[in-house]
Protein backbone atom coordinates (compact mmCIF):
# COMPACT_ATOMS: atom_id res chain seq x y z
CA UNK A 1 0.00 0.00 0.00
CA UNK A 2 1.33 3.23 -1.21
CA UNK A 3 3.69 1.63 -3.75
CA UNK A 4 4.01 4.67 -5.41
CA UNK A 5 6.44 6.26 -3.22
CA UNK A 6 10.50 6.19 -3.09
CA UNK A 7 10.01 3.89 -0.18
CA UNK A 8 7.28 1.28 -1.16
CA UNK A 9 8.49 1.48 -4.95
CA UNK A 10 12.09 0.12 -4.30
CA UNK A 11 10.82 -1.97 -1.56
CA UNK A 12 8.10 -3.80 -4.06
CA UNK A 13 10.45 -4.12 -6.95
CA UNK A 14 13.32 -5.50 -4.03
CA UNK A 15 10.44 -8.26 -3.41
CA UNK A 16 9.59 -9.36 -6.87
CA UNK A 17 13.12 -9.34 -7.45
CA UNK A 18 13.62 -12.37 -5.24
CA UNK A 19 10.69 -14.11 -6.70
CA UNK A 20 7.88 -13.14 -4.74
CA UNK A 21 4.22 -12.07 -6.01
CA UNK A 22 4.02 -8.46 -5.37
CA UNK A 23 0.68 -6.25 -5.85
CA UNK A 24 2.05 -2.45 -5.96
CA UNK A 25 -0.86 -0.51 -4.44
CA UNK A 26 -2.14 3.27 -4.86
CA UNK A 27 -5.32 4.94 -4.22
CA UNK A 28 -5.00 5.42 -8.19
CA UNK A 29 -4.82 2.88 -9.89
CA UNK A 30 -3.32 4.78 -13.09
CA UNK A 31 -0.32 5.80 -11.01
CA UNK A 32 -0.01 1.99 -9.77
CA UNK A 33 0.07 1.24 -12.96
CA UNK A 34 2.37 3.95 -14.29
CA UNK A 35 5.01 2.83 -11.57
CA UNK A 36 5.16 -0.53 -12.09
CA UNK A 37 5.38 0.11 -16.33
CA UNK A 38 8.28 2.39 -14.95
CA UNK A 39 9.82 0.02 -12.81
CA UNK A 40 9.22 -3.21 -15.61
CA UNK A 41 11.09 -0.83 -18.64
CA UNK A 42 13.92 -0.61 -16.20
CA UNK A 43 14.25 -4.03 -14.45
CA UNK A 44 12.11 -6.20 -16.91
CA UNK A 45 11.83 -9.57 -16.26
CA UNK A 46 13.74 -9.27 -12.79
CA UNK A 47 10.64 -8.37 -11.46
CA UNK A 48 7.77 -10.33 -13.55
CA UNK A 49 5.86 -10.79 -10.28
CA UNK A 50 5.29 -7.14 -9.63
CA UNK A 51 1.37 -5.78 -10.45
CA UNK A 52 -0.96 -3.04 -10.27
CA UNK A 53 -3.62 -2.39 -7.96
CA UNK A 54 -5.43 -0.28 -6.15
CA UNK A 55 -4.43 0.20 -2.54
CA UNK A 56 -7.68 -2.28 -1.50
CA UNK A 57 -5.90 -4.52 -3.67
CA UNK A 58 -2.87 -4.81 -1.63
CA UNK A 59 -4.58 -4.79 1.36
CA UNK A 60 -6.26 -8.36 0.38
CA UNK A 61 -2.64 -9.49 0.19
CA UNK A 62 -1.35 -11.93 2.62
CA UNK A 63 1.65 -9.63 3.87
CA UNK A 64 0.71 -6.01 3.69
CA UNK A 65 3.26 -3.30 3.86
CA UNK A 66 2.27 0.27 4.40
CA UNK A 67 4.45 2.73 2.91
CA UNK A 68 2.45 5.67 2.49
CA UNK A 69 3.78 8.94 4.04
CA UNK A 70 3.57 8.75 7.53
CA UNK A 71 0.88 11.88 8.07
CA UNK A 72 -1.55 9.45 5.91
CA UNK A 73 -0.87 5.80 7.84
CA UNK A 74 -3.54 5.59 10.81
CA UNK A 75 -6.37 7.00 8.38
CA UNK A 76 -5.44 4.52 5.78
CA UNK A 77 -5.72 1.41 7.90
CA UNK A 78 -8.63 2.76 9.16
CA UNK A 79 -9.57 3.01 5.42
CA UNK A 80 -8.81 -0.38 5.17
CA UNK A 81 -9.78 -2.10 8.51
CA UNK A 82 -12.37 -4.84 7.66
CA UNK A 83 -9.71 -6.24 5.01
CA UNK A 84 -6.70 -5.91 7.26
CA UNK A 85 -7.63 -7.30 10.17
CA UNK A 86 -5.80 -10.76 11.06
CA UNK A 87 -3.09 -9.59 8.50
CA UNK A 88 0.63 -8.99 9.03
CA UNK A 89 1.16 -5.14 8.33
CA UNK A 90 4.76 -3.93 7.97
CA UNK A 91 4.81 -0.80 9.16
CA UNK A 92 7.55 1.29 7.90
CA UNK A 93 6.69 5.24 8.10
CA UNK A 94 9.08 7.58 10.17
CA UNK A 95 7.11 10.81 11.39
CA UNK A 96 9.89 13.31 10.77
CA UNK A 97 10.24 17.28 10.24
CA UNK A 98 12.81 18.79 8.45
CA UNK A 99 14.48 21.90 9.80
CA UNK A 100 17.06 24.11 8.39
CA UNK A 101 19.65 20.94 8.09
CA UNK A 102 18.28 18.65 9.99
CA UNK A 103 15.73 16.50 10.76
CA UNK A 104 13.26 16.35 13.95
CA UNK A 105 11.43 13.00 14.98
CA UNK A 106 7.58 13.99 15.32
CA UNK A 107 5.78 11.63 17.45
CA UNK A 108 2.09 10.70 18.03
CA UNK A 109 0.64 10.47 21.57
CA UNK A 110 0.92 6.99 21.46
CA UNK A 111 4.44 7.14 21.35
CA UNK A 112 4.86 5.71 17.45
CA UNK A 113 3.43 6.00 14.48
CA UNK A 114 3.57 2.11 14.47
CA UNK A 115 1.73 1.75 17.85
CA UNK A 116 -0.80 4.47 16.46
CA UNK A 117 -1.86 2.44 13.19
CA UNK A 118 -1.89 -0.82 15.91
CA UNK A 119 -3.75 1.59 18.10
CA UNK A 120 -6.46 2.27 15.16
CA UNK A 121 -6.78 -1.07 14.26
CA UNK A 122 -6.08 -3.08 17.06
CA UNK A 123 -7.14 -6.70 14.69
CA UNK A 124 -4.06 -5.93 12.57
CA UNK A 125 -0.65 -8.08 13.49
CA UNK A 126 1.92 -4.97 13.36
CA UNK A 127 5.46 -5.34 12.73
CA UNK A 128 7.60 -2.29 12.38
CA UNK A 129 10.32 -2.29 10.43
CA UNK A 130 12.67 -1.07 7.34
CA UNK A 131 12.73 2.30 8.92
CA UNK A 132 16.36 3.01 8.63
CA UNK A 133 16.99 1.51 5.04
CA UNK A 134 17.64 4.44 2.47
CA UNK A 135 14.56 4.50 0.18
CA UNK A 136 17.23 4.66 -2.70
CA UNK A 137 18.50 0.98 -1.68
CA UNK A 138 15.57 -0.86 -2.23
CA UNK A 139 15.41 0.18 -5.71
CA UNK A 140 18.72 -0.25 -7.08
CA UNK A 141 18.51 -3.80 -8.02
CA UNK A 142 22.08 -3.91 -9.34
CA UNK A 143 23.77 -2.89 -5.93
CA UNK A 144 23.36 -5.09 -3.32
CA UNK A 145 21.73 -4.15 0.19
CA UNK A 146 24.09 -3.80 3.00
CA UNK A 147 22.21 -3.13 6.32
CA UNK A 148 20.79 -4.50 9.34
CA UNK A 149 17.03 -4.25 9.71
CA UNK A 150 15.55 -4.20 13.39
CA UNK A 151 12.01 -5.99 13.23
CA UNK A 152 9.92 -5.19 17.00
CA UNK A 153 5.97 -6.06 17.31
CA UNK A 154 3.70 -7.47 20.13
CA UNK A 155 3.29 -10.61 17.99
CA UNK A 156 5.88 -13.47 18.12
CA UNK A 157 4.68 -15.08 14.91
CA UNK A 158 4.30 -12.15 12.87
CA UNK A 159 7.45 -10.84 14.03
CA UNK A 160 9.21 -14.12 13.36
CA UNK A 161 7.93 -14.12 9.99
CA UNK A 162 8.95 -10.69 8.90
CA UNK A 163 12.21 -11.49 10.25
CA UNK A 164 12.56 -14.58 7.53
CA UNK A 165 11.45 -12.27 4.97
CA UNK A 166 14.03 -9.74 5.57
CA UNK A 167 16.32 -12.31 6.16
CA UNK A 168 15.56 -13.81 2.34
CA UNK A 169 16.76 -10.37 1.09
CA UNK A 170 20.63 -11.12 -0.23
CA UNK A 171 23.04 -8.82 2.25
CA UNK A 172 20.35 -8.51 4.94
CA UNK A 173 20.48 -8.72 8.38
CA UNK A 174 17.70 -9.61 10.82
CA UNK A 175 17.57 -8.93 14.40
CA UNK A 176 14.79 -8.81 16.91
CA UNK A 177 14.20 -5.69 18.85
CA UNK A 178 11.40 -7.28 20.73
CA UNK A 179 7.56 -5.41 21.09
CA UNK A 180 6.24 -2.59 19.60
CA UNK A 181 6.82 -0.25 21.94
CA UNK A 182 10.22 -0.25 21.08
CA UNK A 183 9.09 1.58 17.73
CA UNK A 184 9.62 4.89 19.23
CA UNK A 185 13.44 4.09 19.09
CA UNK A 186 13.51 3.03 15.36
CA UNK A 187 11.17 5.85 14.15
CA UNK A 188 13.41 8.27 16.29
CA UNK A 189 16.52 7.33 15.39
CA UNK A 190 16.02 7.82 11.55
CA UNK A 191 15.50 11.72 12.31
CA UNK A 192 19.32 11.53 13.58
CA UNK A 193 20.57 8.96 10.74
CA UNK A 194 18.90 11.10 7.75
CA UNK A 195 20.48 14.61 9.80
CA UNK A 196 23.77 12.36 9.42
CA UNK A 197 23.40 11.89 5.90
CA UNK A 198 22.54 14.86 5.08
CA UNK A 199 25.45 16.87 6.70
CA UNK A 200 28.04 14.57 5.59
CA UNK A 201 26.32 13.65 1.59
CA UNK A 202 26.35 10.02 2.20
CA UNK A 203 23.73 7.29 2.69
CA UNK A 204 24.30 5.46 5.62
CA UNK A 205 22.02 2.70 6.75
CA UNK A 206 22.31 0.88 10.43
CA UNK A 207 24.57 -1.91 10.99
CA UNK A 208 25.62 -3.73 14.27
CA UNK A 209 28.95 -4.19 15.42
CA UNK A 210 29.11 -7.53 18.40
CA UNK A 211 25.97 -9.16 17.59
CA UNK A 212 25.65 -11.90 15.18
CA UNK A 213 22.06 -12.27 13.27
CA UNK A 214 20.64 -15.89 13.61
CA UNK A 215 21.27 -18.13 10.74
CA UNK A 216 18.30 -18.95 8.36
Amino acid sequence: MGATGPAGKGLAARLASIGHDVIAGSRDQARAEATVAELRERWGDRINGLKPGTNADAAAAEIVVLAVPWEGAVDTVRDHADALAGKIVIAMANGLRKEGREFHPVLPEEGSVSTAMQAAVPEMRVVAAFHLVPAAAFGDLDQPMESDVIAVGDDDAARAEILELIASIPNLRAFDGGSLANAVGLEAFSAVLLTVNLRHRGKASLHLLGVEAPSS
